[in-house]
């Protein structure tokens, strides 16, 4: 294959690209969690296996899809930092994707990849390219049925010399593509960010919880577009531990590190007490403004390791509810546990 064979196989229809279940999420406009995740993708397997061990990687086009693949590829590998342009919208639905948001973040932040978007399809740039010194490889085929064609640079037989042109062209055009790319910062803070300033501002308790979470959830799981959104998730480990409502806003608001505005916790935090998983305690009870205290009160929600706490809020908000939003007392399981009798850890 030449390496204008590669760039020619990329082209893909925009509007079939982004639109299709199947295809690539390209980004304009699509979250992560509308993407993600795709439990059964060999395409995404295909780009991993094919990138781990590889040095000086150049990824042009990279749509959501893919995204943590190269991700889960540069981990397994070394060298200098990959750049990695990504289509556009890419970068911005990073901002509002928790899991792979701050995966991306700290990757940028450590120099393991250099983060840009490129110019939407359809407007000569061709497809989704990833290449090395010594090797490409271009996503080409039909939305819905996309596949990896390689091209490996090897000297000896004018055939194979021929392939190692193409490789030479294909890579400097994707280098020409990244270079032509707008840089961006992803918004979602790192991960270090996030666990170092949640144990200034909460503590080690919360910090080792989030962090067993993040490690446990897939890209795209509990995205801004699902009921059960990143906010909730942060507002029930809060509660877990009994944290003021104001400290979880402080450290989670544009004035902490910046997850998404304090004020859009508070349908968050109203949606766990209607479904009695945690009360919101007013505190101090006397005069003044009171602060609300989060504390949780269902059994399940306080015994779950933190890997678990997903599971439990899925099991609960999948409970049939009244006009209120209270879960209806007909499909309620087993009795909530008084906050007097649970034990101290």
């Amino acid at each position: 294959m030449t390496g204008d064979d590669a760039e020619t196989g990329t082209e893909a229809d925009p509007a079939s690209d982004v639109s299709e279940p199947a295809g690539d999420g390209a980004g304009d406009g699509a979250e992560v969690s509308d993407v993600l995740p795709r439990p059964d993708d060999p395409l995404a397997e295909a780009v991993e296996a094919a990138l781990t061990g590889r040095s000086a990687v150049v990824a042009v086009g990279v749509p959501i899809r893919l995204l943590p693949s190269v991700l889960a590829a540069r981990e397994r590998s070394s060298g200098p930092p990959w750049r990695v342009a990504c289509r556009p919208g890419v970068v911005d639905a990073l901002s509002r994707a928790l899991v792979l948001g701050s995966a991306v973040a700290e990757a940028v932040e450590t120099d393991e990849i250099r983060v840009r978007t490129g110019d939407p399809l359809g407007h000569g740039t061709g497809g989704t390219l990833f290449a090395s010194p010594d090797r490409t490889d271009a996503v080409v085929g039909p939305g819905g049925d996309r596949t990896l064609a390689t091209t490996t640079a090897r000297a000896g037989s004018a055939a194979l010399e021929a392939d190692a042109a193409a490789v030479d062209g294909a890579r400097a055009t994707a280098e020409s593509r990244f270079d032509a790319a707008t840089p961006e910062t992803v918004e979602m803070p790192s991960r270090s960010r996030l666990l170092d300033e949640s144990r200034a501002v909460l503590d080690d308790r919360f910090a080792d919880d989030l962090e067993a979470l993040l490690a446990s959830l897939d890209p795209g799981e509990f995205g801004r577009t699902t009921e059960i959104t990143d906010r909730t998730l942060l507002v029930a480990l809060a509660a877990r531990h009994d944290h003021l409502f104001r400290d979880l806003r402080t450290w989670v608001g544009t004035d902490g590190v910046g997850i998404a505005p304090a004020q859009e916790f508070t349908g968050d935090r109203q949606a766990l007490v209607d479904r009695g998983l945690i009360e919101s305690i007013k505190v101090p009870m006397g005069p003044g403004r009171p602060m609300l205290r989060l504390r949780a009160v269902h059994d399940a929600l306080l015994r779950a390791r933190p890997e678990e706490v997903p599971d439990v809020l899925e099991g609960r908000f999948a409970l049939p509810t009244d006009a209120d939003g209270r879960v209806r007392d007909d499909a309620r399981r087993g009795e909530r546990r008084p906050v007097w009798k649970r034990r101290r850890w």
